[in-house]
């Protein structure tokens, strides 16, 4: 039942807890506390608008993939891309790049500053970056046993994964 009130609310976060109840065959009341205890729990972790950045004037999106300097640790790179109002998200990565951000821009020269930016302030080595052209959104509910493997492998202190 929360799985479904989750789903439904991945895709319309503002329906009401009549219009909740309605498609999952509760009363309102009992939507409304099971979303409360959603919210205390930590399951929900927030209700937000999506807004249309293109509508704002940042017509540019883009993913920078960013090697730290050797010199430049985490925290001071978080700190100072968190001076930069375009970078949306920093990922912490393993593999060839330390991080991936997603930013968005007014434009291209915009864009270009922002990666001066992030090489010449946030101690950056080297950026490859891509312009986002179209982004499909898929709000999927994980399944149950894949978050119990997930949760098992991080108490093992890893994740698994399959070749073959």
């Amino acid at each position: 039942m929360d799985r479904e009130i989750l789903r439904i609310l991945q895709v319309d976060g503002r329906r009401s807890y009549t219009d909740l109840g309605e498609a999952v065959h509760l009363s309102a009341n009992a939507v409304a506390d099971r979303v409360r205890r959603l919210v205390k729990n930590g399951t929900i972790l927030a209700v937000q608008a999506i807004v249309d950045r293109a509508a704002l004037g940042m017509t540019i999106e883009a993913q920078i993939d960013v090697k730290l300097r050797p010199t430049t640790s985490a925290e001071a790179f978080e700190r100072a891309i968190g001076e930069l109002p375009q970078v949306l998200t920093a990922t912490l990565l393993t593999g060839s790049f330390d991080y991936a951000l997603r930013v968005a821009c007014s434009d291209r020269a915009d864009l270009a500053t922002v990666t001066e930016a992030i090489r010449n302030k946030a101690g950056a080595q080297e950026t490859y970056s891509r312009v986002i052209l179209r982004e499909v959104q898929m709000a999927r509910m994980p399944r149950a046993g894949a978050t119990r493997a997930a949760k098992a492998a991080a108490r093992r202190g890893g994740a698994r994964t399959r070749h073959g």
